[in-house]
């Protein structure tokens, strides 16, 4: 029985895989155009499976050879000198084309392989093309390992000046080159030392932009599940259970495939709501190379972490630039969302980087919660007493920060009632913030326990209209969630405030809210 992968290349007959035809069908058609073009795309985003499928599906195209190389563990020496990459290069090509028993090139290969620069590969390349007769497509993955290196960009210059002679009918080459990295190659020259800034114009400014987007969608996670369920047999709604794995992933590759992974495995195969909640704590819990990666981003470059902060906890409504917002982009910790401003890319990485701001808070200032209180907080049928964690809440917030500024509330006060909330539900409950809902002054928290889904909305204070403009916000929320019942918490900053618990119903909704 196949299995969901996800570490390394995928194998349709080995692993679940989601059904790409539509994407590999629109980078062919790059293809059949003779363009270059670069696949940069963050960590674990299916890249190299694409590469793999996408030679799979040219095999038995007779007008096309496939010739596809890595970087991967080529090390720095061959990045030392001219003759060194050419000589590399040469020998990735000959190990590919034996794999595919392409005896007539080998040939050549071994009695032309004497380049020992690039203006001597140039010609190489070029007999090469002549002596294959047919449209040849090099991939070559793993790019950036040593994108920040000088003689790389001079390399891949070198085919950069070969694709525009060719283009003027005075040379040959390859019919397509496709590179694939983290980075996308055209900026390269951004990542260079400021002693290389002699390099003005990027060597790959000839590639077309590669817009073929990525992510799954939930049609697609769909075929995925419909395969698995032929197998298995789960009895599973796979129309909402894609969904809800694209609504917390919005389609990353390697959270998708990890969830059902997850559940398959580690959750006796249940393909339900409850289970997929299950198997995000899981994940959240674990440690792995693409959440590693995230949090070393973050902490690498404190601009993102400060732009981090100003979206999940200032809720500020950033608008999306694909310039500015570079590095977050690149690292697949932002997207763009439909009112075209700066999100976190899905609500995985959201509750992940909301828990490490809550751990890095509690190292420095101790926990929130007061640990004698937690078992208070669950009634005798195993449920939550949320109306009691907003009571205690109010209690710390009137004990311990009533003297504390209006700013630092402001920033802090969402953090601070998460840090509060999270031990409580911890182990048994499962939290996530609703990003849409998310701005400078409103969010909404949605917590489940034991079965129930409770919605808290944390709201700023303005006055009197914008608190009942706050409770119909939650209404229309609570109605979309089908709950008869939401929870606010008022941040108010005035002088002598009161610090009041009420029950209200609005719009045929019953709220019980508190002022902090």
């Amino acid at each position: 029985m196949k299995e969901f992968n996800i570490t390394g290349t995928c194998i349709p007959e080995e692993h679940y895989m989601v059904d790409t035809t539509s994407k590999l069908n629109e980078i062919i058609k790059l293809i059949e155009k003779r363009k270059y073009f670069t696949i940069n795309r963050p960590r674990q985003y299916g890249k190299t499976t694409t590469m793999y499928l996408l030679e799979r599906k040219l095999r038995d195209n007779k007008e096309y050879l496939l010739i596809s190389i890595s970087f991967e563990g080529i090390g720095e020496v061959p990045f030392e000198n001219e003759k060194k990459l050419s000589k590399v290069f040469i020998k990735l090509l000959r190990k590919e084309l034996k794999l595919k028993k392409e005896t007539k090139l080998i040939k050549f290969i071994d009695e032309n392989n004497n380049a020992t620069n690039f203006e001597e590969l140039d010609e190489f390349i070029t007999e090469l093309m002549l002596e294959a007769n047919k449209k040849v497509i090099l991939m070559i993955d793993e790019v950036d390992k040593s994108s920040n290196n000088q003689l790389f960009l001079n390399f891949i210059g070198m085919f950069r000046d070969k694709y525009l002679r060719r283009n003027m009918g005075k040379d040959y080459t390859f019919n397509t080159v496709i590179l694939a990295g983290v980075h996308d190659v055209k900026n390269l020259k951004l990542k260079l030392r400021p002693d290389e800034n002699r390099t003005l114009n990027s060597p790959w400014n000839i590639a077309v932009d590669f817009d073929i987007d990525m992510s799954f969608n939930s049609e697609e996670i769909s075929t995925m599940l419909i395969e698995y369920e032929a197998d298995a047999k789960t009895g599973m709604d796979i129309k909402n259970i894609s969904e809800k794995i694209y609504m917390y992933t919005n389609g990353y590759p390697f959270l998708v495939s990890k969830l059902c992974k997850v559940i398959d495995e580690k959750l006796d195969r249940d393909f339900t709501e409850k289970g997929l909640e299950e198997a995000i704590k899981i994940i959240l819990n674990s440690n792995n190379t693409l959440f590693d990666d995230v949090i070393k981003n973050i902490n690498r470059y404190k601009e993102l972490y400060n732009l981090i902060e100003r979206i999940v906890l200032d809720g500020e409504e950033i608008q999306y630039n694909s310039d500015a917002h570079s590095l977050g982009i690149i690292y697949g910790i932002f997207r763009e969302n439909k009112k075209h401003k700066l999100i976190i890319h899905n609500k995985i990485f959201e509750i992940r980087l909301y828990n490490y701001m809550i751990a890095m808070r509690d190292m420095k200032k101790g926990s929130v919660l007061d640990y004698k209180y937690m078992g208070k907080f669950i009634d005798d049928n195993g449920n939550l007493d949320m109306e009691l964690v907003l009571s205690k809440f109010q209690e710390l917030m009137k004990a311990e920060y009533r003297k504390i500024d209006e700013k630092f509330v402001e920033r802090e006060g969402r953090l601070l009632f998460l840090a509060f909330l999270k031990p409580i539900i911890n182990g048994t409950g499962f939290y996530f913030v609703e990003s849409e809902t998310r701005e400078s002054n409103r969010m909404d928290i949605v917590v489940t326990y034991n079965m129930k889904k409770y919605v808290i909305e944390l709201k700023i204070w303005r006055g009197g209209q914008y608190e009942q403009e706050g409770r119909e916000q939650l209404c229309g929320y609570l109605e979309a969630q089908n709950l008869n019942k939401g929870y606010m918490v008022f941040y108010n900053f005035n002088k002598g405030k009161m610090y009041i618990k009420d029950r209200v119903i609005v719009e045929g909704k019953e709220i019980f809210e508190i002022v902090v």
